[in-house]
């Protein structure tokens, strides 16, 4: 039998749900209405049995090793507070539904899914390797066919002929790319002069920062503006490459979890009942097997 591992950008899914479920209360009172829409989308898919292994990574703490180096990087300043209370509780509901929770503090859920892709990228066990998350920034992980990731807003998936196809470079390239279009998403401004058209071309063609010519004179490719463009690379080199380190992402976090650990075994229907009591119905107790 082949196993098939799901990677799940749980931070992502979490404010998916915030602004697109109805707000609930608890008895006491608290906001639970993005938990409980949470758990009901991640059991839909794991109940769907697409997938026999499964993980879904929270950044339980906003701020990551990130902010040291560039001041300007996101932070938890802004989210709503009725969001941001439902982190530790979209975790919990996780974890009683059967699911392995990354908790990431220092280092972002993105770190922690792009280094269970590369662990088990060769790992025969598994059939393919999805990673759920419409970030550009984890395209950087998709490798042929075999780790792909997910839109499942669009339902929609990216091999590497799919990023080429969306962004127009390959997923090595992706925190080049980002370097100088910027991520707004991740507070990262890009270079100025630097779109998506001209990177994407650029790139395509030489592959990483260190690669393009710092003179228009030994470029290889004519680009609309190529003076300009060089002219602000050359200006601005330090902040690109500096901008290049915060997108790509880290896949030697010291994670704890075997592949064994990540197998989908079901739901704790005595985690699901507590929370029943402090929630109020919830419609995961019964339907979650």
């Amino acid at each position: 039998m082949t196993a098939r591992l799901c990677l799940i950008d749980g931070t992502f899914e979490l404010f998916r749900a915030y602004y697109g479920a109805p707000s609930r209360t608890s008895a006491a009172g608290s906001q639970v209405g993005a938990a409980v829409a949470l758990g009901r989308s991640l059991g839909a898919l794991a109940r769907s049995r697409e997938f026999t292994h499964l993980a879904v990574a929270f950044d339980t703490v906003i701020e990551s090793f990130r902010n040291d180096l560039f001041a300007g990087y996101k932070t938890g300043e802004g989210i709503e507070p009725a969001l941001f209370s439902q982190f530790p509780l979209a975790e919990e509901v996780i974890d009683a539904l059967g699911l392995v929770v990354l908790s990431m503090r220092e280092i972002e859920a993105d770190d922690g899914l792009a280094t269970l892709a590369a662990r088990c990228e060769h790992e025969p066990a598994f059939d393919s390797i999805v990673i759920a998350s419409p970030d550009k920034d984890l395209m950087q992980c998709v490798t042929g066919s075999r780790i792909v990731t997910w839109d499942r807003l669009r339902n929609v998936r990216y091999d590497e002929a799919g990023v080429k196809s969306k962004l127009g470079v390959l997923p090595p390239s992706i925190p080049d790319y980002l370097a100088l279009v910027g991520d707004s998403a991740d507070g990262i401004p890009g270079i100025p002069r630097w779109g998506a058209r001209s990177a994407s071309v650029v790139l395509d063609h030489y592959g990483h920062l260190e690669s393009i010519p710092r003179s228009v004179a030994e470029w290889t490719l004519e680009v609309r503006g190529a003076d300009a463009l060089v002219r602000e690379l050359r200006a601005h080199e330090p902040e690109a490459l500096l901008y290049r380190t915060l997108a790509t992402l880290r896949r030697d976090v010291p994670l704890s979890h075997t592949i064994a650990d990540l197998a989908y075994r079901g739901p704790d229907a005595s985690k699901l009942a507590v929370l029943e009591e402090r929630w109020g119905p919830t419609g995961l107790v019964g339907s979650a097997s």
